[in-house]
């Protein structure tokens, strides 16, 4: 499968929003606060590709990633692999991809966000290179929600 990049007009969009809700669900009942995927809409995510690059892999999609430029780091947002593709490299190539991306917009990190309590998504970030950088609390919370991960390029 080649990653490809879907441009707002896409009806594909409609099937990578099923893609994320449908890989997130694990999380409810399970994080706090709840994730931003339930505030996710189609339009939002229309908006989303005119701001950033989203980008797919299979027909329909079965892996996706939202790429976001920031001042210092290529930002990965909504990592999801359909259940029955996990296992086999997706998540690994889409992160391959973004580092691709992020040295092609010239910058030397990948960051992203996960929550505190999802540790086998931390592992599985750790063994794709990324390194725990800080903890953060969503605003109302007295205590870290969030872990911020970054993975620092190689020159080429």
């Amino acid at each position: 499968m080649t990653p490809f990049r879907i441009a707002p007009e896409d009806a594909v969009l409609a099937d990578v929003l099923a893609l994320i809700r449908v890989s997130f669900a694990y999380m409810d009942g399970r994080i706090d606060p709840p994730s931003s995927v339930h505030r996710l809409s189609l339009e939002r995510l229309r908006d989303t590709a005119r701001d950033s690059e989203i980008w797919a892999m299979g027909g329909p999609p079965v892996a996706c990633v939202i790429l976001t430029g920031r001042p210092d780091a290529l930002y990965l947002g909504k990592l999801a692999v359909a259940q029955a593709a996990r296992g086999t490299g997706l998540a690994r190539r889409l992160v391959a991809l973004a580092e691709t991306r992020a040295r092609a917009l010239g910058l030397a990190r990948l960051e992203l966000e996960t929550r505190i309590e999802l540790v086998e998504n931390q592992a599985t970030f750790a063994r794709l290179g990324f390194q725990d950088v800080a903890r953060t609390a969503h605003p109302g919370y007295d205590r870290p929600t969030s872990v911020t991960m970054r993975k620092t390029l190689s020159r080429l």
